[in-house]
C-alpha cells in the first residue's frame, strides 16, 4: 500500500497504522488501564491456579482445574481489555472533550474510531500470549497443537464481539464518572455464571440458562473447548461462535446508531473543566 497519496498526502491506511501505534502510546503511559488488562488476568490465573491447580473437574471427564482455568483467563483477559477498557476509555474522553476535538480535525473519524478498537485487539492479544506463557510454565497447561487454529479464531471473533459491545456501551452510557461501574456491573456478575472461573455444568439449571444468554459463557465455552485434551476435532464451536457474531452485529448496530462525539448536555462539569488538557491531547496525537 502506498504510504502516500498523489499531492504528499498521507494514505489513509498510513494514517491509521500512526493512529494504533498513537493509541498504543497512550494506553501504555496509563498505569491503571496497563494493569488492568495485562496483570490482572494473569493474577487471578495465578490466584485461583495456586489454590486448586491440581484438582479435577469430574463433571467434565476429569481434567485439571487449571486446563479449565487457562483458557477461560484468556476469555476473561480479551473482554477485560476490549469491552471495559473502551467503555471507560471513549465515555471519559468524550466528557473530556478528547472525542469532539478529535471530530474538528481532518483526521477521518473511522480511522480513528479504528485505531481504538485495533489498539484494544492489539493489548487483548498481547495478554493472552503472557497469559498462555505463564500458564504452560507455571501451570503445565497443555497446548493442544491440533486445535491453535480454533483457538486463534476463536480469540479474535471473542475481540470483535466485545469491542463491538464495548464501544456500544459507551455510545449509550450518559457520562464517563458512570462508565466504570457500568462496564463492571455488566460484567462481573455474569463472568460468574458463564464457566469462566468455575464450570456451572453442576450448579442449578437456572445459572447455566441465564449465562447462555450473554455472550461471556459462549465466548468461555468455545475458548475452553480449544484447551480440552479429551475433545476430539478441530476445535471449532461454531454453534458459539455463531452466538458471538450475532451479538457482535447487534452490538455495531448500536454502536453506529447512538455513537456521540460530544457529552451530553448536563454531563459532569469536571470532563469539561479537562477539556483544555485533553485537547492538547487530541491535537498530540492527531500530529503523530
Amino acid at each position: 500500500m502506498p504510504d502516500r497519496r498523489p499531492g504528499g498526502r498521507p494514505s489513509e491506511g498510513a494514517v491509521l497504522w500512526r493512529q494504533v501505534r498513537a493509541q498504543n502510546k497512550l494506553f501504555l503511559r496509563n498505569p491503571f488501564s496497563a494493569f488492568f488488562s495485562l496483570a490482572f488476568p494473569v493474577m487471578f490465573l495465578l490466584l485461583f491456579g495456586s489454590l486448586n491447580g491440581g484438582g479435577r473437574i469430574e463433571e467434565l471427564g476429569g481434567i485439571r482445574y487449571i486446563q479449565f482455568l487457562a483458557p477461560g483467563m484468556l476469555a476473561f483477559a480479551v473482554i477485560s481489555t476490549c469491552y471495559t477498557g473502551l467503555v471507560t476509555g471513549v465515555a471519559i474522553n468524550r466528557d473530556e472533550g478528547l472525542l469532539k476535538r478529535v471530530r474538528g480535525t481532518p483526521l477521518p473519524p473511522w480511522v480513528y474510531i479504528s485505531a481504538r478498537i485495533g489498539s484494544a485487539v492489539w493489548f487483548s492479544m498481547v495478554s493472552a500470549v503472557v497469559m498462555v506463557v505463564a500458564a504452560v510454565l507455571l501451570f503445565r497447561v497443555e497446548v493442544i497443537g491440533r486445535m491453535l487454529p480454533a483457538a486463534v479464531v476463536t480469540l479474535l471473533g471473542g475481540a470483535a464481539c466485545f469491542c463491538a459491545l464495548g464501544m456500544a456501551v459507551a455510545a449509550v452510557i450518559p457520562n464517563g464518572e458512570a462508565a466504570p461501574v457500568i462496564a463492571n456491573f455488566t460484567f462481573f456478575p455474569i463472568a460468574f455464571v458463564s464457566d469462566l472461573f468455575f464450570p456451572t455444568a453442576g450448579a442449578p439449571a437456572w445459572v447455566g440458562t441465564v449465562g447462555s444468554i450473554f455472550p461471556v459463557k459462549h465466548f468461555a465455552v468455545a475458548m475452553g473447548h480449544t484447551f480440552n485434551p479429551l475433545a476430539a476435532g478441530s476445535g471449532f464451536q461454531w454453534g458459539h461462535l455463531g452466538m458471538l457474531a450475532l451479538w457482535t452485529v447487534a452490538g455495531v448496530v448500536v454502536a453506529v446508531r447512538f455513537f456521540r462525539w460530544e457529552p451530553r448536555t448536563g454531563a459532569p462539569r469536571g470532563g469539561r473543566r479537562r477539556a483544555g488538557r485533553a485537547g492538547r491531547v487530541a491535537e498530540a496525537d492527531t500530529a503523530a
